[in-house]
């Protein structure tokens, strides 16, 4: 897959696609079609072969693209609900640290607020490049060290540091999620299918005994919903990158909501 196109716009993205998509069709029509209907053998019934050919196709291409529609997208859903969820684990982590006494809250508190300011300024922009951020490992760890040392007094401490000791386990458990969740995407040998595809489909085009002019406008209309497919699932291939990618948005409004001094 070309990582360039989340460099632009989604909308120019779907412009691109629909322009080579459309572009190609009536290259071939006006090109290539000619020339191949030329060295068949001649047939009555030529249009209605290639129809019952390309409904048989259309049907099993079609199938591949919307599932891979919906399996792109149910995963984007999934990575933005777990990066919900992380950052939800992290301000309730975070309310119950403000609970610890002196001078553990203030280490814990810092030590959260440190780690979710590199969440957002440094470990978003390697995600979007396809990089799993590896500095918060060290925060985290010296985190859990902090938590794990602390030793409660009374009842109620024990059962405050219960209750942060799970949330710790959510959010780890989150986190993880979001950082497997980086590489994730549509393996290239299905890729590879979609592209011939594509391929055959223009190919039954191409070979349609029409008017010039039809032939041009059913081609085109065909293409270009079918490029608008295709970008889509491309966009959604890889869920942080790119205009549609899911954004830190979550981590920011629970660091100024409730971590920003």
């Amino acid at each position: 897959m070309l990582y360039r196109i989340y460099e632009i716009p989604a909308l120019w993205v779907v412009g691109l696609f629909a322009t080579l998509f459309v572009g190609v069709c009536w290259l071939g029509i006006v090109l290539l079609g000619p020339w191949a209907r030329g060295r068949s053998n001649p047939q009555a019934h030529l249009n209605e072969s290639l129809g019952d050919f390309l409904q048989y196709f259309g049907v099993m291409y079609g199938l591949l693209l919307g599932l891979l529609a919906v399996a792109t997208y149910q995963n984007h859903t999934d990575v933005e609900k777990a990066v919900s969820s992380e950052a939800s684990s992290l301000a309730a982590l975070y309310r119950d640290v403000t609970r610890y006494p002196e001078p553990q809250r203030t280490e814990l508190k810092t030590l959260l607020r440190k780690y979710t300011r590199y969440v957002i300024d440094e470990a978003w922009p390697l995600q979007r490049q396809g990089i799993v951020p590896p500095g918060a490992v060290k925060q985290v760890g010296e985190f859990q060290e902090s938590l794990i040392r602390f030793e409660p007094q009374t009842k109620a401490q024990e059962a405050l540091h219960a209750v942060a000791m799970r949330q710790f386990g959510d959010f780890f458990e989150q986190r993880r999620i979001r950082l497997y969740s980086v590489n994730s995407s549509i393996p290239g040998l299905l890729w590879y299918t979609v592209a011939v595809g594509a391929l055959i489909n223009m190919i039954f085009i191409w070979l349609f005994d029409l008017r010039l002019g039809t032939h041009l406008l059913l081609g085109g209309m065909i293409s270009f919903f079918l490029a608008t497919m295709i970008s889509l699932i491309a966009l959604m291939d890889n869920p942080f990158r790119g205009e549609v990618g899911v954004s830190a948005e979550a981590f920011q409004l629970v660091y100024d909501q409730l971590m920003k001094e």
